[in-house]
């Protein structure tokens, strides 16, 4: 979170805190979902919470990705906008993360 400027650097918490206790399934979405995020461009955001990890394209808009570690799935949630609600997934399978992705790319490209 130090990126935002709203912690002391020793604060932030580690991306890999996320992986300790997940499956080796769930550990390979959320490390595809990261390298995904991240090519989507150059001014991609990712802020490590303390019980998800968020993506945005800038900072007055905050997310358009957000992931968390829920069960025996990730839960995320895809927001295209500043208005109206976010999509919401359970993410298990590559396929699930197909679907994901697709609408991730669409709601990246409409943030200004």
């Amino acid at each position: 979170m130090d990126k935002f400027g709203l912690l002391p650097s020793g604060n932030s918490i580690p991306f890999e805190a996320h992986l300790e206790h997940l499956d080796a399934q769930r550990k390979e979405i959320m490390l595809d979902i990261r390298s995904f995020a991240k090519t989507l461009g150059p001014n991609v955001i990712e802020e490590v919470r303390p019980h998800r990890v968020v993506y945005a394209k800038t900072l007055t808009f905050r997310t358009f990705l957000d992931v968390e570690p829920a069960g025996d799935h990730l839960s995320v949630e895809v927001r295209s906008g500043r208005a109206g609600p976010a999509e919401r997934f359970d993410v298990r399978t590559q396929q699930d993360l197909e679907q994901v992705k697709k609408q991730a790319t669409q709601a990246f490209e409409k943030i200004r």
